[in-house]
């Protein structure tokens, strides 16, 4: 189960969160709750929790002092409630690569579809810790959440189409080339400013992807690797087969063999 902190200063939205939500049903539990963002900080110390769902403007402690601080003693992940109002501070935590906003006043249905995605994203990085724990040599795998970076800076128009073409079509043929001569730039243009906003390469980035679908085509366990390959925009098997291992360390037989693999294809 995910250990959930809830840190909100308003007590009639903190307790219907805390009550009124079937935590279970989201492979969560309540371990603490806290009404302003220093209690929170002081919380997070004691109960190391994997979610931490917090509003912004509190009395003490902000929210986003609340994740500054903790985050840097401690790996977890965050939601964050604002208003409105409040969205200028919402764009600000969203910077600081915090997992989504949830906007109040808060509907349950959307809540629960947004705390579900983060617990299948902290699923998938223990996943993904797993191999490079394993791996004979660290790999160079990294959990690749694009919507972080969509969602994030607007700064550079043209990377974010870039991240949308790899979200929308890492199934297909795509490259640096292509998608920036849809844009109307140079290749040159867009490889250096992606690489500028996201510290990656558009190769880089869209190989993490398709491997980290094609392990999720594994877990559902219908498909061949040979088909998954072709599934995730690999046109050769044995190009799939130097990608996967160039990530994860280990062939994709094998990392079907592994126990990595047991654990999601029990969750599929």
């Amino acid at each position: 189960m995910i250990r959930v902190i809830i840190v909100e200063d308003e007590e009639i939205i903190r307790k219907g969160i805390v009550h009124s939500i079937d935590w279970m049903s989201v492979g969560c539990v309540i371990v603490a709750e806290a009404q302003d963002g220093k209690e929170g900080l002081e919380l997070i110390k004691e109960f190391k929790p994997e979610l931490v769902i917090t509003d912004i403007k509190m009395p003490f402690m902000s929210g986003i002092d609340m994740i500054k601080e903790a985050s840097a003693l401690y790996n977890f992940e965050s939601i964050i409630l604002t208003s409105y109002a409040e969205f200028e501070y919402a764009r600000e935590a969203l910077s600081m690569k915090v997992f989504d906003y949830i906007l109040k006043p808060i509907d349950e249905k959307n809540f629960i579809e947004i705390v579900g995605k983060a617990v299948d994203f902290m699923e998938q990085k223990r996943i993904y810790h797993d191999i490079y724990v394993k791996s004979k040599d660290k790999s160079d795998m990294e959990l690749v959440d694009l919507e972080l970076y969509v969602g994030g800076s607007q700064d550079n128009y043209y990377v974010q189409k870039a991240l949308m073409q790899i979200r929308d079509n890492y199934f297909s043929k795509i490259s640096i080339e292509s998608i920036a001569d849809e844009l109307g730039v140079s290749a040159s243009y867009l490889s250096r400013k992606f690489k500028q906003e996201t510290m990656q390469t558009f190769l880089d980035m869209l190989n993490k992807y398709r491997i980290q679908k094609a392990i999720e085509l594994m877990g559902k366990g219908e498909l061949r690797i040979y088909e998954i390959s072709d599934q995730v925009g690999f046109s050769e098997y044995k190009h799939f087969c130097n990608v996967f291992k160039k990530y994860t360390n280990t062939t994709p037989t094998e990392f079907i063999n592994s126990q990595s693999y047991i654990k999601i294809k029990t969750k599929a």
